[in-house]
């Protein structure tokens, strides 16, 4: 035996496949000509740039300016460093030297500061006479005009002191061609820091566009994948698809437009089978009604009443059949007004059952109605002019396949949270690979298409779209040569919106 379960809640159930018979998609992809630098993957590796480019920026301008101000402060420190130094050592030889300035003790200067050439010194006695200048060479010399010891960001400054605490001098201390202290050999470093700083810049931000271009070949790879299989699809290769998994947001919209373009397809295939079943089922009563008609002109056919009773039973089918489709139609496209109330399907179903007693009578079928609910009383929110519709449709499908001295049964129960209405018969069953086409439009259990039986072949997808609409399921149990089930499921509360599923157990 197959069971086959078609619903709105089938999905959360996750038994199976799944699919909607009125999915509709629509999407804008890019044009042939446009430019291939104006691409996403282009613009994210610019923007990557732009951002390498403009942290950098930030970056050398703060380390800039911190860094030139403590290195500024390290090397005015270095000097007043080398001030105290000398003032120390030129004490020590004053004092050694009897308290007298002689040549060899302004000669000491050289043990401290040495003989660079970008460093000046300069000696003053306590009464402020300059006894000691180096010129731009380093060499002493008493030629050099006095230097303005009012610039402080330029001259440092240590007073020469004795053993007695007595200022005996000053020492002052400059670099040549600077203010701020740099020497030669400090500015070397200064330049050099900044082009190593410079240099880890540019490659900082070559890293970065590199890293941004593998970037956007991840993310635009994709989304390339999409636009193409979208193209495909456009140019008329239906079965085109993107192959995108995983659970980021780009796998998601891959997944989701392969489910989009599965759903386009189906749609599509759909429509054209729509379309040539409307056909076969429209030309076939119409040829009949115009040879009956073309014959009884010619006189063939006499105009009597019987061939007048042909044309109106064909005219009132096809009248049927309109109206199955715009009723369909109508279901489809959520036009259909509906009504829910709280009703008893117990008593809605029994009289549904009596005003059906007489045509399975007429047939030589027992029809009979079943329930084992307490009190006979089921309620549920439901529409009762559809519900009556589903369960009619499900009992003239009973009615054309169960042959003569069969039986038909109508149950009606409940559970915890739905209540259900059940038809089983003992006719022809359906074959376990026809199970998910039982609901498709003009579909019929024999692979024939006259209409022996009757039916107009759109009841069951009816039914099928009543049930969407009330937020059930249906499910079916059936075998061949042995007969079928078919349940109603609804919930006892009508909600406003679920999703539509199908799925099959064997």
């Amino acid at each position: 035996m197959a069971n086959f379960v078609i619903g709105k809640r089938t999905r959360q159930q996750n038994m199976g496949e799944s699919f909607s018979d009125s999915t509709k998609a629509a999407w804008k992809t890019t044009r042939h000509g446009q430019a291939t630098r104006d691409t996403f993957g282009t613009r994210l590796t610019l923007g990557f740039s732009a951002m390498a480019i403009m942290s950098v920026i930030v970056l050398l301008v703060v380390l800039g300016i911190v860094w030139e101000a403590q290195f500024q402060r390290y090397t005015r420190a270095n000097m007043e460093r080398v001030a105290a130094a000398t003032a120390n050592v030129l004490a020590q030889e004053y004092e050694a030297a009897g308290d007298v300035w002689t040549h060899d003790v302004l000669a000491s200067v050289g043990t401290t500061v040495g003989y660079s050439t970008d460093v000046g010194v300069q000696v003053l006695n306590r009464d402020g006479l300059i006894i000691y200048l180096s010129d731009k060479v380093g060499r002493a010399s008493s030629s050099v005009p006095a230097l303005n010891s009012k610039d402080g960001n330029s001259v440092v400054s240590a007073d020469i002191i004795t053993s007695n605490n007595v200022k005996v001098g000053e020492v002052r201390i400059w670099v040549n061609g600077s203010d701020t202290f740099l020497t030669k050999n400090d500015a070397d470093f200064r330049t050099n820091s900044y082009m190593a700083i410079g240099l880890a810049a540019v490659i900082a931000v070559l890293i970065a566009s590199v890293i941004g271009y593998l970037i956007s070949r991840g993310f635009a790879e994709p989304i390339r994948r999409i636009t193409s299989t979208a193209r495909l699809i456009r140019n008329g290769e239906l079965s085109a698809r993107s192959g995108l998994t995983g659970k980021d947001e780009i796998g998601q919209l891959g997944e989701t437009f392969d489910d989009m373009a599965n759903s386009l397809e189906k749609d599509l295939q759909l429509e054209r089978r729509l379309t040539n079943d409307v056909a076969h089922e429209l030309r076939t009563p119409l040829m009949a009604m115009l040879a009956t008609v073309e014959a009884m002109q010619d006189g063939v056919l006499p105009r009597d009443d019987e061939r007048l009773e042909t044309l109106a039973s064909e005219t009132r089918r096809l009248s049927r059949l309109v109206s199955a489709m715009l009723t369909l139609s109508r279901m489809e496209n959520g036009t259909a007004k509906m009504n829910p109330t709280k009703t008893e399907l117990v008593g809605l179903v029994r009289g549904i059952v009596s005003s059906q007693e007489q045509l399975f009578a007429d047939k030589e079928l027992r029809l009979r109605f079943v329930t084992e609910v307490p009190k006979e009383e089921v309620y549920a929110e439901v529409d009762r002019d559809m519900i009556n519709q589903a369960v009619i449709n499900f009992m003239s499908n009973a009615l054309r396949y169960t042959p003569e001295g069969g039986w038909v049964v109508v149950e009606v129960g409940q559970d915890r949270n739905d209540v259900w209405i059940s038809v089983s018969d003992t006719g022809i069953g359906i074959a376990k690979e026809d199970l998910s086409r039982v609901f498709s439009r003009f579909w019929r259990s024999d692979a024939s298409r006259e209409r022996v039986s009757g039916g107009l072949g759109v009841g069951m997808a009816v039914t099928k779209e009543i049930v969407d609409r009330h937020h059930g399921y249906i499910s079916v149990e059936s075998e061949l040569g042995k007969g079928t089930t078919f349940t109603l499921h609804l919930p006892r509360e009508y909600r406003p919106s679920e999703l539509s599923s199908a799925t099959i157990d064997e």
